[in-house]
């Protein structure tokens, strides 16, 4: 019951009736604009004349809080029109390599591979002697021939692969005559078979490695000098022979 009277004394007793009682007597403040006009306000702990006993205290500003005003979050919007492509970067690292894949199908079969020949074997069963100028070697005996490209009679083959030939030259030398051959390509010697004259007849031999060009002819050649030049021979034996082969084709050097 003492609240409620209090409270009725405070309504019903004028403010000039307060120091009577000993309460102490508070300035009128306005709520809604400053105490003091905006021109002669005095700021925080300033000292106001006249002696009030609320003289020097701070002035106290209200603050909101922005974030209790906040609402909902809204929709989201259309998606925008996209940008343009930006510059290239370096490249990455290297990754991890991967697993073996499967094996495939086997393919079709591929074209017959066309390799190119050339030989030829021939052989001279008779001897044969030169007493004055150059003689060709002609022979008698076919052992190998291929495509016909060596002519027996005229002593010749003629080159119709074009690359790197093997050719030899092998002999049987006369007593006490010299023997002095040369391996030719067209006109030029190329190689030289050569034995001095002696009691005993030895077997010669001379080979090779020389490129030949198509239509090229390679023959061998009987040289007279100064001595009797013979090569040795029985209808029964073979003792001469040349022989060549392609080894490499122009096409594959």
């Amino acid at each position: 019951m003492a609240a409620p009277a209090l409270l009725l004394l405070v309504l019903v007793l004028p403010t000039n009736a307060w120091p009577g009682l000993g309460l102490p007597r508070q300035p009128c403040v306005h709520c809604c604009r400053p105490a003091w006009p905006p021109a002669t306000a005095p700021g925080p702990y300033t000292r106001v004349s006249g002696g009030d006993q609320w003289e020097g205290l701070p002035l106290v500003r209200p603050t909101i809080d922005i974030s209790i005003l906040k609402g909902e979050k809204g929709q989201a919007g259309l998606r925008g029109r996209p940008g343009r492509s930006g510059k290239e970067g370096p490249p990455g690292a290297w990754g991890l390599q991967g697993r073996k894949g499967q094996k495939g199908q086997a393919g079709p079969p591929g074209a017959p591979c066309q390799s190119a020949s050339a030989a030829f074997s021939v052989g001279r069963r008779e001897g044969l002697q030169r007493a004055d100028g150059l003689q060709v070697v002609p022979f008698d005996t076919e052992l190998v021939n291929l495509d016909g490209a060596f002519d027996l009679a005229a002593g010749r083959f003629r080159c119709t692969v074009p690359g790197v030939y093997f050719l030899s030259l092998n002999v049987h030398t006369w007593n006490h005559k010299e023997t002095y051959l040369h391996i030719m390509r067209d006109q030029q010697a190329t190689a030289v078979l050569y034995a001095q004259p002696s009691e005993r007849s030895l077997m010669q031999a001379q080979s090779l490695l020389l490129p030949l060009a198509a239509g090229d002819t390679v023959w061998v050649r009987m040289f007279q000098r100064d001595r009797d030049n013979a090569i040795y021979g029985e209808p029964g034996d073979l003792y001469i022979t040349f022989s060549g082969h392609l080894v490499q084709p122009a096409a594959e050097l």
